[in-house]
């Protein structure tokens, strides 16, 4: 467990380690820039790199011990529905989560597919949210499998936001992340693309939340859209 900096959560929580590639979104991970740093510092959890899909069943127990409610994003570093994490194991993870009452666990994954494979198989409980990643229209069909998920809250994190999403059908979906992508060589966003996202919120009741321009320097660039914050969290 991690205090985190991330706009939209507090802290992080990686039983998983290490991913793999599977979408223009993925070009320049941050997770994969971190796993290398941590590498280089000589931490264990990170000893194979990023590449490697690793499990850590000793962070199983961190939850159990936080003290009131935190709002947890579960792997930044990794995705739970990755082909490579046993399927016990994304149990055991949920097991954890469904004992944690107090907290609400932010699951994000580029892998719907398998998520919705095991949708039955594992329980839901109303504090486990489940979103996907939709940088752009060539994804647009995670949405859809995100849909018929049995979360109880559903969410889209569009960021990296590499293309637009004009008319992008939000049913359903409680909630929406849009972000800029940030780094040494970020691929711009445009601004009208943020717009029609926040247009189509509103036309779905999805709460909207703006996380960042970003850019090479993320922190000039800010978070402000046409003078404003947008913080909307979903009502779970």
């Amino acid at each position: 467990m991690a205090q985190s900096s991330i706009e939209w959560t507090e802290l992080t929580w990686n039983p998983v380690t290490g991913c793999s590639k599977v979408s223009a979104g993925c070009k320049f991970c941050y997770a994969e820039v971190m796993s290398r740093r941590l590498q280089a510092m000589g931490l264990e959890k990170y000893k194979d790199g990023f590449k490697k899909v690793r499990t850590h069943p000793t962070t199983l127990a961190d939850p159990y011990e936080w003290k009131g409610s935190k709002m947890v994003f579960v792997n930044s570093m990794s995705d739970l529905f990755h082909p490579d994490v046993p399927v016990d194991f994304i149990k055991d993870v949920f097991k954890v989560m469904n004992d944690n009452l107090s907290h609400v666990f932010q699951v994000l994954t580029k892998r719907p597919e398998r998520a919705l494979e095991l949708n039955e198989d594992l329980t839901w409980s109303k504090n486990i949210w489940l979103g996907t990643s939709v940088e752009d229209e060539r994804v647009i069909n995670r949405i859809d499998l995100l849909r018929l998920n049995n979360a109880s809250v559903k969410f889209l994190s569009c960021e990296p936001l590499i293309g637009s999403l004009a008319g992008i059908n939000l049913s359903y979906i409680d909630w929406v992340i849009v972000g800029g992508e940030s780094g040494r060589n970020p691929r711009p966003m445009k601004k009208e693309w943020v717009l029609e996202i926040k247009e189509q919120c509103e036309i779905f009741g999805s709460a909207f939340f703006f996380k960042q321009w970003g850019g090479t320097n993320k922190k000039k660039a800010g978070r402000e859209l046409n003078g404003q914050t947008f913080n909307d969290m979903p009502i779970s």
